[in-house]
């Protein structure tokens, strides 16, 4: 009777509660490190014996099958809020994809077509194909069966919390929340956010906007105030030669007594983009901001204060309603106006896909004339920067 109560461990109560976050946190490190970073992404590269513990883990913690997650995964990014796009709060709502994530997530498995086109490059030795893909029931039956051995009667909660924690976490908060609210370090074409700046509950997945900037970067923090504990753990697999890294985000050179502007700047300036734009708005945007509203009276300055987002946010992410409040601030403040006119211009240099090097390096050299010669402090002293931009290593 006793052994039915209390398991093998007969652990106490506070012990269970230890014992569920520590299983829960293998499986999250699992999906983040193994599914999303290795798998999804290929920023890096894991050692055999590691990925196929991942691979054992997650069939038994989850059912979940590598090549249905990538694929799905994958088709997020391709058709990101877009009315293909398998999990997007932006479409579906939040409600929906925030308490039906995991039913979104089966419907897109069951998908042939996503499983071919995104689900390429995930294993399919005879493992699984015979086991994990084909018997993705049979993990989570026997570790029931493990759960209530360990644990006792407590195993079956413990169980459920195992199978709950990835659907509810990843699948309704990342895939919901990840795309609905928090702050946002770049603005790429999507409504990505970071949660919250400590990725430690999700393994780092709360950085999500980080994420959607850098897709290829196996390390998930930007700045010097966030931590990314799914890194931390890839870091010591590093040390280990148990992983090796492929692809981190860019990290902006700049040389301080570069002043032509060549096609090592231009390279420089678009591998950069996103940082570059975010540092426009923080250097740029929002200091004449501030003195457009130092300078404005209680009417003009409600106006302004209601802008403050849309100046920096990416202009495809606009809809009619923030584009007329943009244009009502933008009238009362030629210099703002002008700024945010060059910001758009500094976009388009890198939207113009089809233009040749030639000609964006032209289009760049003449952005920056421009700027210095508008007589904008900030506007200034930001293309004087932009000219130090390079490839070379400091």
């Amino acid at each position: 009777m006793n052994f039915i109560a209390h398991g093998l461990l007969e652990l106490p109560f506070w012990g269970l509660v230890l014992a569920t976050l520590l299983l829960t946190h293998v499986t999250i490190v699992a999906v983040t490190v193994f599914l999303h970073r290795a798998q999804a992404h290929r920023a890096l590269d894991l050692h055999p014996t590691i990925s196929h513990f991942f691979r054992f883990w997650l069939w038994l913690t989850t059912g979940m099958v590598t090549k249905q997650w990538v694929a799905i995964h994958r088709k997020h990014h391709a058709k990101c809020e877009t009315s293909d796009d398998p999990h997007s709060p932006q479409i579906l709502g939040i409600h929906k994809v925030l308490w039906q994530g995991a039913e979104l997530y089966r419907v897109e498995a069951s998908n042939f077509e996503t499983l071919e086109r995104y689900g390429h490059g995930t294993p399919n030795d005879w493992l699984e194909r015979r086991l994990y893909a084909r018997f993705d029931w049979l993990g989570v039956t026997l570790l029931l069966f493990l759960d209530l051995t360990l644990f006792g009667i407590s195993g079956l909660t413990i169980w459920a919390v195992q199978l709950l924690w990835i659907p509810f976490w990843a699948a309704g908060v990342i895939n919901g929340l990840g795309h609905y609210w928090g702050y946002r370090n770049y603005e790429p074409r999507d409504a990505s956010t970071n949660l919250t700046p400590f990725g430690f509950l999700i393994g780092g997945e709360e950085l999500h906007n980080n994420h959607h900037a850098f897709p290829s970067s196996a390390k998930l923090s930007s700045k010097w105030w966030e931590f990314d504990i799914g890194w931390f753990y890839i870091r010591i697999l590093a040390l280990f030669k148990l992983a090796h890294v492929k692809k981190t985000a860019p990290i902006p050179q700049q040389l301080p007594d570069k002043q032509v502007i060549d096609l090592d700047t231009l390279r420089a300036v678009v591998l950069n983009r996103l940082h570059i734009m975010s540092d426009f708005g923080r250097e740029v945007i929002f200091p004449v901001l501030r003195e457009e509203l130092r300078k404005a009276d209680d009417s003009r300055r409600q106006i302004l204060k209601r802008v403050q987002a849309l100046l920096i946010r990416e202009e495809t992410r606009l809809d009619e309603h923030d584009r007329a409040q943009l244009r009502n601030a933008l009238d009362l403040s030629q210099t703002l106006c002008t700024v945010y006119e060059f910001r758009l211009g500094l976009q388009n240099i890198w939207s113009r896909t089809t233009a040749s090097h030639e000609k964006l390096l032209a289009a760049l050299q003449e952005w920056c004339a421009l700027a210095e010669a508008s007589g904008i402090q900030a506007l200034q002293e930001f293309a004087r920067t932009l000219r130090g931009y390079s490839m070379r290593p400091i």
